[in-house]
């Protein structure tokens, strides 16, 4: 190419930005990653059409990224979900399931988990607040001293200096750093006061002045920020609460409590956690009125804490620098089935907000009904960053869902829980197979083809189908 030519060339990339390079090309772009988590946070978003819920923020960002409709966790509880997000693998084994089993378990994978794969490629890493079960990382007392629940691959990692005396009563806080007194403390609360009242204002405040921080840095960054809301108690500044009519907010239609072998449990995070109860939620309602009340406000709460977050991010121009991820560990259930909390193979537990923005992105604000599972989420970062992902991974990347909103789903989605519970959730169907003494006791089914709530069916109308999906289960 002649000289002159390749001047010419050049000075457009000078000047204008331009580039005859492909988009996203591996070897010129290394994207910083942002990765926002949020607590129990249900698909209660207004970008998929729930009205009755106020997520502006989140509603603007879904216009801009891919919003994933079918989104699932691997496992309805917050420390093994996030430790299937970190290993890039489903929890069949037992051992994987408690919320301890980053602690127990990180010695074995710890440094093929995905903010080390980051950093060995030259990434800052850094963690603010809840990304593992343990806000700031640390496993003792209060959760303020170790043992270290996942060393060795952050730069930094930490909790807001805030009222709230430990990590512990931060996730569990009350206004101005009060901490929970457990069994005692209210499931909900509403104090008039401002953002910093509760512990996510204060998470949103170092957020921000770390992406000061970064903004000044030639290194990549890998920057994990976990909010603690709607995670109980469900307390948010008073003036989220005055958003909402109570009497908006409908009761969900499926509230019976299923025969056994079921899914079904007793709630027992919110009523042995908590007290002060004014009756049992599944005879008052105007007690359930009130917990799904709170539960809307702190979400609009924690909506604004991260629309702050994306803010400072697109003011200081790195958005598009940057590949952002909002994800949530799990669902809740505000009553579906009987059940207050998560903990159980339901639709509602297991499906969560999924959202991720690349820069230059085909069909923002398409949205995906594609399943995808929690653990496609290391791939597909690993993909996006031009990275290569270890040997063992079970999620798949979601490139072909980010490049095209209508691609089908590439899998079902799979997830594990106690007391010898599975599912499998393909296009049409969810089985919940109970194997209490590893011996199958029963079965739940249910049937998609004509709700996106499911119609609970008995299985032994469908043999066929109970085979078809136990097959796939026995597969995985």
């Amino acid at each position: 190419m002649p000289a002159k030519l390749i001047c010419s060339i050049c000075f457009c990339l000078f000047l204008f930005g331009c580039s005859p390079e492909p988009e996203n090309s591996h070897e010129d772009v290394k994207y910083n990653v942002l990765f926002i988590s949020i607590d129990d946070l249900r698909n209660d978003l207004g970008a998929l059409g729930i009205d009755y819920v106020q997520t502006p923020y989140l509603d603007s960002f879904a216009e801009e990224s891919r919003l994933f409709s079918r989104h699932y966790v691997q496992v309805p509880t917050c420390g093994s979900s996030r430790a299937a997000l970190l290993r890039g693998k489903r929890a069949a084994e037992t051992r994987f399931l408690p919320n301890t089993v980053i602690r127990d378990t990180h010695e074995e994978w710890g440094q093929q988990s995905l903010p080390a794969l980051f950093r060995e490629h030259g990434y800052q890493t850094l963690s603010l607040g809840k990304i593992t079960h343990y806000p700031g990382g640390l496993t003792g007392e209060g959760w303020a001293e170790g043992p270290e629940e996942l060393p060795d691959v952050w730069d930094h990692i930490w909790v807001p200096d805030s009222p709230w005396g430990t990590p512990e009563d931060m996730m569990h806080g009350y206004a101005d750093g009060v901490p929970r007194d457990r069994g005692e403390s209210p499931t909900w609360e509403a104090h008039d006061g401002p953002d910093t009242s509760y512990p996510d204002g204060w998470v949103a405040n170092d957020a921000i002045e770390t992406l000061d921080e970064l903004a000044e840095s030639e290194q990549p960054w890998f920057f994990a920020v976990g909010f603690f809301k709607p995670h109980l108690p469900f307390a948010a500044p008073l003036k989220y609460f005055e958003l909402y009519d109570p009497y908006d907010i409908p009761e969900p239609e499926d509230t019976y409590i299923p025969e056994s072998p079921s899914s079904w449990h007793g709630s027992g995070e919110m009523m042995g956690n908590y007290g002060q109860h004014p009756g049992d939620p599944n005879e008052d309602r105007e007690y359930a009125r009130q917990l799904r009340h709170a539960y809307a406000a702190a979400t609009t709460y924690v909506d604004v804490q991260v629309g702050r977050v994306l803010n400072k991010l697109e003011e200081l121009g790195l958005k598009e620098e940057t590949i952002i991820v909002i994800w949530s560990d799990h669902g809740f259930a505000l009553g579906e089935q009987g059940i207050w909390g998560k903990h159980s193979l339901y639709e509602v537990a297991l499906k969560a907000p999924m959202l991720i923005r690349k820069p230059g992105m085909n069909a923002p604000g398409e949205l995906s009904d594609a399943i995808v599972e929690t653990i496609d989420i290391f791939p597909t970062l690993l993909d996006l960053a031009g990275l290569s992902a270890p040997d063992g991974l079970e999620g798949h990347t979601l490139r072909v869902q980010l490049d095209d909103p209508g691609a089908p789903s590439q899998k079902p989605a799979f997830a594990h829980w106690n007391r010898g519970q599975e599912t499998v959730r393909t296009d049409e169907w969810r089985l919940i197979v109970h194997r209490p003494e590893g011996e199958t006791e029963g079965f739940e089914l249910f049937d998609f083809r004509e709700s996106s709530e499911g119609e609970r069916v008995n299985p032994e109308n469908y043999p066929n189908v109970v085979e078809r999906l136990m097959d796939k289960l026995e597969h995985i």
